[in-house]
């Protein structure tokens, strides 16, 4: 017998999402601990003229979270450095 798993997907506006952030003084990681309940989820990001910018997947545990958390800014880190 074959299972399909169908993962939720959220479609988000970047600039708007991030001006969001801005305004509430709130990091991204904090609004996606908050959706956290256990499934899977894909965000998508689109510009604003509904373009694919990049996705993430939500990981199922807090604990996933802070890893990836910790990943993204090692990565981010080594971006910024590399453009010296």
């Amino acid at each position: 017998m074959l299972t399909t798993i169908t993962m939720k997907n959220i479609t988000i506006k970047a600039n708007d999402f991030f001006e969001l952030l801005k305004l509430k003084d709130q990091s991204m990681w904090d609004i996606f601990a908050s959706m956290i309940d256990g499934e899977e989820k894909e965000i998508v990001f689109l510009n604003d003229e509904n373009q694919y910018l990049f996705h993430y997947v939500l990981p199922t545990t807090i604990e996933k979270l802070q890893e990836d958390k910790t990943l993204f800014a090692k990565e981010y880190s080594e971006k910024l450095s590399g453009l010296n």
